[in-house]
């Protein structure tokens, strides 16, 4: 399925695990590769960071075994920095860390970047968007979570538009318009314009593809037409 556009970024969506069926979780990870999925999200919980435990690397390492996508690992971990290498050698193409969860980020950051892999920072939504100042010259891209972080199937936050627009305004500004803008949490075919329209680029969606009400294949398209 061809990439979708929006004022001349393209726009990826990054189905996110959490919301698969576990005991079919290769499975659906290559029903969504074969539907177009640009990434697949990894959303790495521990229990402390995050009122929730997910995966671990075991699973980073399967499904790197079943599909060709960029694996992306999403961090909710205390300490990251403690866990960055294994994941990425168990396949991760790209690491998002939490700025909340990190003493040194710049470190943190330059950690996952020694391994040649993009490198994305998390802010939860009362974190506001002057944190991330000094480090955005070294970023790939930033995560706004969308939904307080821990459990799927969250809805989505308002208050995130008018975050987003705030971002790309400051990207922009600063000559960083290439870093990608992903945001994470209660993303659906109703309100999916309107994120891409505020400068989102890269879209974590998880039960809006993994659900039972309809295939992978159909959500997936359902998503990108929603976009037209």
């Amino acid at each position: 399925m061809p990439l979708t556009y929006h004022a001349g970024r393209p726009i990826l969506l990054a189905p996110s695990v959490l919301s698969a069926d576990f005991g079919r979780l290769a499975e659906q990870a290559r029903d969504a590769e074969a539907a177009g999925a640009d990434w697949l999200q990894i959303d790495v919980m521990d229990g402390m960071f995050v009122p929730n435990i997910s995966f671990g690397i075991p699973i980073v390492q399967a499904l790197r075994r079943a599909v060709a996508l960029t694996l992306d690992c999403h961090l909710m971990i205390a300490q990251p920095e403690r866990y960055v290498d294994a994941f990425i050698q168990a396949g991760a193409k790209h690491v998002t860390v939490h700025l909340e969860a990190c003493t040194h980020l710049h470190r943190t950051v330059q950690q996952v970047k020694a391994h040649g892999v993009t490198v994305g920072v998390a802010l939860n939504p009362a974190t506001p968007l002057g944190a991330l100042e000094e480090i955005l010259p070294e970023l790939d891209l930033v995560l706004l979570m969308s939904v307080n972080p821990g459990f799927g199937g969250q809805a989505y936050l308002p208050a995130t538009t008018g975050k987003i627009a705030r971002l790309r305004a400051l990207l922009e500004a600063r000559g960083l318009g290439q870093i990608q803008i992903q945001i994470d949490g209660g993303i659906h075919a109703s309100n999916v314009r309107d994120i891409v329209q505020a400068g989102a680029t890269n879209l974590v969606v998880g039960s809006a593809v993994f659900n039972e009400r309809q295939s992978i294949a159909a959500a997936i398209e359902g998503l990108r037409a929603a976009l037209d």
